[in-house]
């Protein structure tokens, strides 16, 4: 039984290489809990003739992952091995790695595909001797093997299929990236996120250095219009935002009701389900980074609209298949006005907004006062009791955990985008508000802050403390390090503004 090793050439299988090897990645483990014989014998068993060191690699890996159930270090060994068979099968020069990506050429279709933006690489070759002295590869085993294989399926770049990047090129590619010239700010923001003090949203590490450098994560997205042609832009739009791995949040509160009529045809609609139908084949096929993950659509609708109970609906398992958009998010904004007549036990009435305009475009003591005229005119589609559309909204949470919930008053009443207009809709997560218009779409960037890195012991170096202390013994001896908070925070800013 042999082995083809990295250069090609054959060896026998020998179980205490693999032992040795296993061993040597285990330092700081327990050895009661951790037996790295026992991972060597798994993988023996299913080594067959021919197999790769860099497959064997991966066997060993995997055998780790599924013994994390023993014990915890079985994950931590898992990373190591996986990380460590990266490190074999990629060069160790970041400037290199980037002239090889720079240079890419697709062997199926014989055309240059570079994967590094013209300025960036000019900037990286100008630098490369700074840039490769700065980078810090053993910063790679701090990744679990969940988060390693994740960075690995979706965040590394790829030549022809292969992995060439490490964690650690990404992290300076993404910095260069966002700080172009400025390599001192570029070299603060790789080392702050190598330490894993922060990380920046997927978007930006897909996408920054990249020829497409897309890397805001959130968009809040408003309906061009109630027709055709308004409905089809903002189709596109939405398709052009997922294509660079944007999440979107959509408001359709202006697109008439099911059964309204049509001046352009002289016919009637079919209502907002059919068109979401469309928006949901739309987040299928548009994934995001070309196969990096799954389009995301949240989908606002006010509760005065008069498809609101079928729109309830669109993510149950059970009813009829053209009435369901399983794949879309949805999010319900709410007025304080629908909460008081549910409050009350008084009537609610729904509307289409073709023959009650405007209901979308004020909020507070304005939508009030319009919503009441309109329901004095007798413009209603339906009257319903107010508890009755709030059970269905409770009922779908507890089926489907949608739709997330927002005061409408609320968010417009606290937000300093006041002066632009009623703002109509949050993002796909729900945690940004913000102004849209046919002719506005507004736009996050986001980062995220690893808070359980600041809480220290003192006596204890910044460099040589551990992480996860909280609850741990000896808890009273640490404190949450405000100061180095406020420097991380500075760097954050920096980089996403």
């Amino acid at each position: 039984m042999y082995v083809i090793k990295r250069d090609g050439r054959q060896e026998s299988v020998h179980f205490d290489k693999i032992t040795a090897r296993l061993k040597k990645l285990s330092y700081g483990l327990n050895p009661e809990h951790c037996e790295p014989v026992l991972v060597a014998q798994k993988v023996c068993m299913g080594v067959y003739k021919g197999v790769t060191t860099s497959q064997l690699d991966e066997l060993a890996a995997e055998t780790a992952a599924a013994m994390t159930a023993n014990h915890p270090d079985y994950a931590i060994l898992a990373a190591r091995i996986a990380v460590s068979n990266l490190h074999k099968n990629t060069k160790k020069s970041f400037s290199e790695t980037v002239k090889d990506m720079y240079y890419h050429v697709n062997d199926r279709s014989g055309l240059k595909a570079p994967l590094i933006a013209d300025d960036v690489y000019e900037i990286i070759m100008k630098n490369a001797a700074r840039l490769d002295s700065e980078i810090i590869y053993d910063r790679d085993f701090d990744y679990d093997y969940f988060g390693f294989k994740t960075l690995e399926r979706s965040y590394l770049l790829k030549v022809n299929g292969v992995v060439v990047e490490r964690p650690q090129h990404m992290l300076m590619r993404v910095s260069v990236g966002i700080h172009k010239e400025n390599v001192e700010a570029a070299l603060k923001t790789y080392h702050t996120m190598s330490q894993r003090w922060f990380t920046h949203a997927s978007p930006t590490l897909f996408n920054a250095g990249t020829p497409r450098p897309q890397m805001s994560s959130c968009f809040l997205v408003c309906m061009k219009g109630d027709s055709i042609e308004g409905i089809y832009d903002t189709l596109k739009e939405c398709a052009v935002i997922s294509k660079s791995a944007g999440g979107i949040g959509l408001s359709v509160h202006n697109i008439r009701a099911t059964g309204s009529y049509i001046r352009g045809t002289n016919g009637t609609s079919n209502g907002i389900i059919p068109m979401l139908r469309v928006f949901n084949d739309t987040a299928r096929y548009v994934d995001q980074g070309g196969g990096k993950r799954k389009g995301a659509f949240a989908v606002y609708l006010e509760p005065w609209h008069a498809d609101i109970f079928d729109w309830l609906d669109l993510r149950k398992n059970h009813g009829k298949e053209e009435s369901r958009a399983r794949d879309l998010f949805y999010g319900l904004w709410i007025s304080d006005l629908f909460m008081r007549r549910v409050q009350d036990n008084g009537v609610w009435s729904l509307f289409c907004p073709n023959e009650a305009p405007g209901l979308a475009d004020c909020w507070g003591e304005e939508f009030e006062k319009l919503y009441t005229r309109y329901e004095s005119e007798g413009k209603a589609k339906k009257v319903v009791q107010a508890q009755k559309l709030w059970f269905a909204v409770l009922e779908a949470q507890i089926e489907t955990g949608n739709p997330y919930i927002l005061f409408k008053d609320a968010c417009n009443r606290k937000s300093n985008q006041q002066n632009l207009g009623t703002i109509k809709s949050s993002n796909l997560c729900t945690e940004i508000v913000e102004f849209t218009s046919p002719d506005e779409t507004a736009v996050c960037n986001l980062a995220s802050i690893a808070l359980p890195r600041f809480v220290r012991e003192k006596g204890v170096p910044m460099e040589s403390h551990p992480t996860k202390i909280i609850g741990s013994k000896g808890y009273q001896n640490r404190f949450f390090d405000f100061e180095k908070l406020g420097e991380v925070t500075t760097t954050v800013l920096t980089s996403v503004s």
